[in-house]
């Protein structure tokens, strides 16, 4: 899980260019330019392709619609702990940002919320995303999946994999393999693996966990540590197979390597619009995100990459072709994990230094 581990440019990548005509969607009731006259909001988001693609899908268009410009910041880490200092100190340098689940959980659990609740639940843009892609502090905009991945030419005339089970089996299986150096994922899928179903993955098992890991230990030949490396290692065909973020092996699908994804048992996380607490522009805010979670506008940035959108709707307006690279594509997201991200915050600290003192075993 790339949230609080490594986020924007590690799990994502560009797949597609420029959109076209995206100024010319139907625009849902905003505030006028008249009430909005010297308003603007900063937004975080996570930089790359992804403010490309909000530029043209959202902040320009809202801009035209509302007279609120949007001024776009990037971090490329989850930055709870940048958002605390903003408000700790007052300054109001962000107004909003785009972030993970259990950044949410970080920055709303304890003695201070740094987050506002959106309350936005009555709006009718809102209600029509399915509750599990938001909370009473976000607003899904984008869900981002964990994946195995193969190279074809390595498996020519032979079964490929098409489970954990799969991956971890080395005789019927064989090639070199690659898997993230973090218990993130990492142990979802060592339980997965181990005949876990999905329904019965969390609380996590540590023991079986690291059980099935020591299984393929000696077998993994790449311990990757950041979303580039997983892109290079794929393209160059320097592993055969690997448990990666989604949209490395759709860039190195884009770059002409010859990659397959198995959607099956794929791990996915939620990013969402969040509202800085204390900030000067709540409600510029809250105008931005219903007009974000438009579906006309979600399907829109598909024109860049493969969007997680969480609207339904947005489906009507994907390219069939484009919407079965999408992680919340029906037939992809089925059979997927979503992340705890409370079991994360709750046992983090403990997962990770045990799993760092077993990788150096």
């Amino acid at each position: 899980m790339s949230s609080t581990f490594n986020s924007g440019g590690s799990r994502r990548t560009v797949i597609k260019g420029v959109a076209s005509g995206l100024v010319g969607l139907a625009l849902p009731a905003v505030w006028s330019p008249s009430r909005a006259q010297n308003k603007r909001i900063v937004v975080r988001d996570d930089g790359g392709i992804y403010t490309r693609a909000y530029q043209a899908a959202f902040y320009r268009p809202f801009t035209q619609a509302t007279g609120i410009e949007v001024v776009a910041v990037q971090a490329n880490a989850e930055p709870v702990a940048q958002i605390k200092g903003i408000v700790d100190s007052k300054a109001n340098t962000w107004d909003m940002a785009k972030i993970s689940s259990p950044a949410i959980l970080l920055l709303t659990t304890g003695n201070k919320v740094y987050l506002e609740k959106h309350g936005l639940e009555a709006e009718p843009v809102v209600q029509s995303i399915p509750d599990h892609f938001k909370s009473a502090y976000g607003v899904g905009t984008n869900v981002y999946t964990s994946v195995l991945a193969y190279r074809t030419d390595a498996f020519k005339g032979r079964k490929a994999p098409r489970s954990w089970v799969d991956f971890w089996n080395i005789k019927d299986f064989p090639g070199r393999r690659g898997m993230l150096k973090f218990p993130y994922n990492s142990i979802e899928e060592a339980l997965m693996a181990d005949g876990v179903p999905t329904d019965k993955v969390y609380p996590c098992d540590l023991d079986r966990a690291f059980k099935s890991l020591d299984k393929i230990k000696s077998d993994v030949q790449v311990w990757w540590s950041n979303g580039a490396q997983v892109e290079q290692l794929l393209t160059t065909g320097e592993v055969d197979l690997v448990a990666t973020f989604v949209s490395r092996p759709q860039a190195a699908q884009a770059n002409g390597a010859p990659v397959e994804i198995v959607w099956d048992q794929g791990i996915w996380g939620l990013d969402s619009w969040a509202i800085l607490a204390g900030t000067p522009n709540g409600n510029a805010c809250r105008e931005f995100i219903k007009f974000a979670s438009d579906p006309k506008r979600m399907a829109a940035l598909t024109e860049f990459f493969p969007a997680g959108v969480t609207q339904p709707a947005a489906f009507d307006g994907i390219k069939p072709d484009l919407a079965r690279n999408c992680p919340t594509y029906p037939d992809n997201i089925k059979n997927s994990l979503k992340i705890d991200a409370q079991y994360w915050y709750d046992n983090q600290t403990a997962v990770i230094e045990r799993f760092n003192a077993w990788i150096l075993k």
